[in-house]
């Protein structure tokens, strides 16, 4: 058995669904987390165009979002998901067989670096079209990009999913119920056992999914269940405090303590910064994808970030130079 802990460790029960709407058609915490971001970032896109801080003109705001949020975070978020962790999983050749994997969103599957990367091919794009430098258009995105990760990563928690690491001697670990798949064939033989003795109906329920909605309908199976779980870091939270809240707090205020800051710094912060708080916060996740060595993949990725930061921080310093 593989009960850790103080037997107070909350049992994650959280719904997915934020609202049931007809059938198996259901609005999800995790599509309002992205609709959240894409609000915040056109109020306070057009708040800092308003103040002349950034290049866009306010009514440029919103066609601007809703670009992005098509063609930057959820085509480049679900493709660097399907080519960074899907793909890697099931094998390269399954895409040829179901092709259409990459549009289905719905299942889950969204990567924050390629969501990153999708938006930084897009506003380059952007730039050419519109005549607008593409290092002071990045600016005022990457100021309010860490708001839409901070959503993304408070609906993983309430998700359940990408939880953290096994946790010894934290008070406000959490036992996610998703985790019991990475348990032994023995404990989850017992797991099931243990709730079918609660809840006998259990015993035609085929896969883990149906144990845990059951589970959330049940706090005596719940707390049944919590006993084969391991305490684990909400490592969600840890993310979404660093690489969302903080990360914004920080930008927002260099951008209007330096309104006259060069073109690019403030990319150059957003790359550096969230590499930084990403490479830390990978220490208290359990890894979703293979190692790289002694990396995750997450930090593996991040990496590459402080060559994108050193590339706008020198064209700042040659924007400043100029000025």
């Amino acid at each position: 058995m593989c009960a850790v802990g103080v037997l107070a460790t909350y049992v994650h029960d959280l719904n997915p669904i934020a609202l049931p709407i007809y059938g198996g058609l259901a609005l999800r915490w995790y599509g309002l987390a992205y609709l959240m971001g894409f609000v915040a970032g056109f109020l306070l896109l057009r708040n800092l165009a308003q103040r002349g801080l950034w290049v866009l003109k306010p009514d440029k705001v919103g066609d601007f979002i809703a670009a992005c949020a098509l063609f930057g975070v959820f085509l480049g978020g679900r493709l660097g998901y399907i080519f960074f962790y899907h793909l890697p999983k099931v094998g390269w050749g399954s895409l040829i067989h179901d092709p259409l994997v990459i549009f289905r969103v719905w299942e889950g599957g969204m990567a924050s670096h390629g969501g990153i990367l999708g938006l930084a091919l897009f506003t380059w794009f952007y730039a050419k079209k519109h005549q607008v430098s593409w290092a002071a258009l990045a600016d005022g995105l990457c100021v309010v990009g860490p708001l839409g990760l901070f959503f993304g990563r408070m609906a993983n928690f309430i998700n359940g999913e990408l939880y953290g690491r096994i946790a010894t001697g934290v008070p406000w670990a959490v036992k996610f119920p998703l985790s019991l798949a990475e348990e032994s064939a023995e404990t989850q033989d017992l797991a099931w056992q243990a709730c079918v003795r609660v809840d006998p109906q259990l015993a035609n329920a085929d896969s883990l999914e149906a144990l845990i909605a059951a589970a959330r309908q049940n706090p005596k199976l719940s707390a049944t269940l919590g006993e084969y779980l391991p305490a684990r870091h909400p490592s969600q939270i840890y993310e979404a405090l660093l690489e969302g809240a903080l990360l914004f707090a920080i930008l927002w205020v260099v951008r209007l303590r330096f309104p006259k800051a060069p073109a690019g710094m403030i990319t150059g912060l957003f790359f550096a910064l969230y590499a930084i708080f990403r490479i830390f916060g990978e220490q208290f996740r359990e890894p979703d994808a293979a190692m790289v060595g002694f990396l995750t993949k997450g930090q593996f990725f991040s990496f590459f970030m402080f060559l994108f930061a050193a590339a706008f921080f020198a064209h700042a310093w040659r924007c400043r130079n100029r000025a």
